[in-house]
């Protein structure tokens, strides 16, 4: 009782501390604590860092609950999460000052910075790497999390992963690709990927706390990690220091570092415009055909309206940032729980302070398409796919996704949201999150008006 007495004074006076920097009505403030509360009850999440940022400035920053349960230690604004997968845009923007630098070309194959690679490497481009079109795919099944892997030997392991699809012909996340990426910012910069984004991204951003993880340093402020297993949290499990360095999502960051981040974005201070745009771009397959990732960012739209988000997920943590660029908004969201849901607190805390951000179609999602939705997803996790239901390309597509015969292994599905409906005009455009029992995904499927399932994208959170 007195801990939550201290957190609810602390988080008043922080609250009243950050608000100068913009006006947030009463009303909305304690709506968006309502919403926060509900879902990290919901969820088991011990904490939470919120900020709400309009055109660069924050808006609204919250903490809420325990950075460490053992030691009672509650979350404050310099509190440091790690990252998960938000960290593939700080790699895209390490690549891309490599560019800017004339030392790193987009369409220049990988074997120019890498050296010898395998036959099926040969058409791989920086570019491919970036946009998750590459043909690679995803950590292999026996790829242990406990041992401690050289930079040559994560990429000997990379290479004996066979590509699900040749490069450019299709659209698969790939933690893999990023691992490259990082390995080939070390041998172009000449030093640590680590290193260049802190020299060139982080100091020049103003993100004073933001670094490579490294458990066997002191860190000031930083948060444990959580897990829920058998509806009983535990704590995050451990890996190797060097699974901990890699480029596809392995930092530290507070919720003070991702403000200052996104006002960088916002102000182009660190690359230039055309840099920005050629990152915010959808990616464009072999056949013309437009994906909805650019580098390190998926490209979404509401309401017309542009929305950049990304995920991540990782030892006990979960984060996730929404920008959406047009209105000027952008929800930051770090936990420290892998049973988190930040995606479904980013929207809906964006539509609670802006109305204008919530999809106008929302309202007219047709009665049992969520179920519908699932019992299609069931099918294609048991491999009984109902081939009218998908084009052809989506159902060649379901055949060597490893990321999706991972996720086979998972065992039932928990929770099974929809998080975003729209209707544009390659079709109506749902998001789902779905939850198991030790990973989260999200899925984005294309419906026509034949009912057929025309994209189905899958990521990791």
């Amino acid at each position: 009782m007195k801990n939550a007495r201290i957190a609810s004074v602390f988080l008043a006076l922080f609250t009243l501390l950050v608000v100068k920097e913009g006006i947030i009505a009463a009303d909305l403030s304690a709506e968006v604590d309502a919403l926060v509360k509900a879902e990290m009850r919901r969820q088991k999440t011990p904490g939470l860092s919120l900020a709400v940022v309009r055109d660069g400035k924050p808006l609204l920053v919250k903490v809420y609950g325990f950075a460490n349960l053992e030691h009672r230690v509650l979350v404050k604004p310099a509190t440091v999460f790690q990252s998960g997968s938000i960290g593939k845009q700080f790699t895209a923007a390490a690549v891309m000052l490599l560019v800017e630098d004339g030392k790193i070309g987009l369409d220049e194959k990988i074997s120019k910075y890498l050296g010898d690679v395998p036959e099926s490497w040969r058409s791989i481009t920086i570019r491919h790497l970036l946009s998750h079109t590459s043909g690679m795919t995803d950590y292999p099944p026996d790829f242990d999390l406990r041992r401690d892997y050289s930079e040559d030997e994560l990429l000997r392991m990379v290479k004996e992963v066979p590509l699900a699809f040749s490069p450019g012909e299709r659209w698969e996340y790939s933690n893999l690709g990023y691992v490259v990426l990082g390995i080939t910012i070390g041998k172009v910069a000449g030093q640590f990927y680590g290193d260049f984004l802190s020299e060139r991204v982080f100091k020049p951003a103003g993100m004073t706390t933001a670094r490579v993880i490294n458990e066997a340093d002191i860190i000031p402020n930083r948060a444990a990690g959580y897990r829920v297993v058998k509806d009983e949290i535990k704590n995050q499990n451990w890996v190797a220091p060097s699974v901990n360095t890699t480029a596809d999502g392995s930092l530290y960051v507070s919720i003070l570092d991702m403000i200052r981040w996104d006002s960088a974005l916002t102000r182009r201070a660190l690359l230039k415009p055309s840099t920005y745009e050629a990152m915010w771009s959808p990616a464009v397959l072999s056949s013309g055909k437009r994906t909805s990732y650019g580098f390190g960012w998926s490209i979404k739209s509401v309401n017309g309206k542009r929305l950049m988000e990304h995920g991540g997920e990782w030892q006990g943590f979960r984060s996730f940032i929404a920008r959406f660029v047009d209105d000027g908004v952008t929800v930051i969201v770090l936990a420290n729980s892998s049973n988190a849901n930040p995606q479904r607190i980013a929207h809906g805390v964006a539509q609670v302070i802006d109305p204008s951000l919530k999809p106008r179609s929302w309202s007219v999602v047709e009665p049992g398409i969520v179920a519908d939705h699932r019992q299609l997803f069931e099918s294609v996790l048991s491999g009984k796919v109902a081939p009218g239901r998908f084009a052809p390309a989506v159902r060649k597509s379901l055949f060597g996704d490893r990321l999706l015969d991972h996720v086979k292994t998972l065992g039932p599905i928990l929770n099974f949201d929809l998080i975003r409906f729209e209707k544009l005009a390659e079709g109506n455009v749902y998001s789902y999150e779905i939850q198991f029992g030790s990973m989260t995904i999200a899925i984005e499927m294309v419906q026509k008006a034949d009912g057929k399932i025309s994209r189905l994208e899958i990521h990791p959170e």
